[in-house]
């Protein structure tokens, strides 16, 4: 696997879910061409707001709900309103957009375990594809599709706790210190340490709702106590730590 992996990393920490709806309730649909039931693409709204199609001369063949984290998944953040991709000539794509139609029709045991999986794969690519594109607005995927940046971007994502600066991160992807901060900004949207510190809250919430005790996470996430982390979350969230916890415990206790 390649040092600067631009998407595992980030991809470790959210979890997906995906469940089949009835047609215009969903926001990933699986299309063929109207004269056959072969899949030839997708097209995927991450924040569930669906606006005019784009398969509109297309068969839609699977469609479905699929919800990666919503808003505090930066990657989904960072996709435009809609995505979409044409198959055809992507042999593997096409593969596995047969396999997810096949499970979603079958309805077998597992299959709801195996359609999260083949969807992820497929958002996979779809990102892959965003990032091979570039993007027109500063952002996460922006700074992803930049050979020099996503190092650093990899290294922020794979090591949140190091403290790290700005003159580390700009040694990580090879720029000097005044070129890299002045493009970390302009594609990215933000300065690399308003990003560490972001990611950092995003990663606190998760891991703090799930029940793990504050000052331990305030010692993965490279803060010096669990007073400072909880200062910086209240600032960030407009809540404490404490909160997150009750909340979390409350999902737990309805399910």
């Amino acid at each position: 696997m390649s040092r600067f992996d631009r998407l595992s990393a980030l991809m470790r920490h959210f979890q997906m879910s995906v469940e089949m709806v009835e047609p215009g309730e969903g926001n990933l649909i699986v299309f063929g061409s109207a004269a056959t039931d072969s899949p030839c693409g997708v097209e995927f709204w991450p924040r569930h707001v669906r606006s005019e199609s784009a398969i509109a001369p297309h068969k839609r063949l699977v469609e479905a709900r699929a919800d990666w984290d919503g808003r505090s998944n930066p990657l989904v953040a960072a996709l435009p309103e809609s995505v979409m991709m044409e198959t055809q000539d992507d042999d593997g794509t096409q593969l596995l957009l047969q396999m997810v139609i096949a499970e979603a029709a079958d309805n077998r045991c597992g299959s709801a375990s195996a359609l999260n999986r083949l969807c992820e794969v497929l958002l996979i690519r779809l990102l892959r594809r965003q990032i091979e594109l570039g993007a027109t607005t500063p952002g996460l995927l922006s700074g992803l599709a930049h050979a020099r940046l996503s190092r650093a971007l990899v290294a922020l994502h794979d090591d949140p706790g190091r403290n790290w600066r700005n003159v580390d991160l700009a040694e990580v992807a090879g720029m000097s210190l005044s070129r890299f901060s002045e493009q970390f900004t302009a594609q990215v949207g933000e300065t690399p340490q308003a990003y560490l510190r972001r990611w950092r809250m995003i990663l606190a919430r998760q891991s703090i709702a799930s029940g793990e005790r504050v000052q331990s996470v305030a010692r993965r996430l490279g803060y010096g106590s669990s007073e400072a982390l909880s200062r910086a979350f209240n600032k960030h969230y407009g809540q404490a730590p404490v909160s997150i916890r009750r909340e979390g415990r409350g999902l737990l206790a309805a399910e």
